[in-house]
């Protein structure tokens, strides 16, 4: 029970966040892309709600780091790592570049797909054969043997 109990949160809990991202007006490309047009028409709405967002996962992490286990039983997998790494800087600047130029991240665009915007599925596609692209990479990278 208390399984299914975790299951039916957990989709209560994305139900909740897809609302939250159609009722900001975040799902709308439009709305991201007035954000980072910063000589236009700027729209500085996507700065409350990260700020909005930061608030509630400091919340969230400081009642996980009070907790033992997760809320419905089994370990806690919280990250520990805090080092910055090159794959981290160039990830996190491909993500930017790909946010800024479709105005999708990859929760909006989901959201945005059940909307029926044909921009986020292409998105979407184009986000997972880049992470499968990335993925084979790595794989490769790592078989190679490091010459000493």
């Amino acid at each position: 029970m208390k399984k299914h109990f975790g299951l039916i949160s957990q989709f209560a809990i994305g139900v909740l966040f897809g609302w939250g991202l159609i009722i900001s007006g975040m799902s709308n490309p439009q709305k991201i892309l007035g954000f980072l047009d910063l000589t236009g028409n700027w729209d500085p709405s996507l700065a409350f709600v990260m700020l909005g967002a930061v608030l509630v996962g400091l919340g969230g992490f400081y009642v996980v780091s009070k907790r033992s286990e997760a809320f419905f039983g089994g370990a806690l997998h919280i990250p520990t790592r805090r080092d910055i790494t090159k794959p981290l800087i160039i990830g996190s600047l491909i993500f930017g570049a790909g946010w800024g130029i479709a105005g999708f991240c990859p929760g909006p665009a989901l959201v945005a797909i059940g909307a029926g915007h044909l921009k986020a599925l292409v998105f979407v596609v184009a986000m997972l054969v880049g992470m499968e692209i990335c993925e084979r990479f790595f794989q490769a990278h790592k078989k190679k043997p490091n010459p000493t």
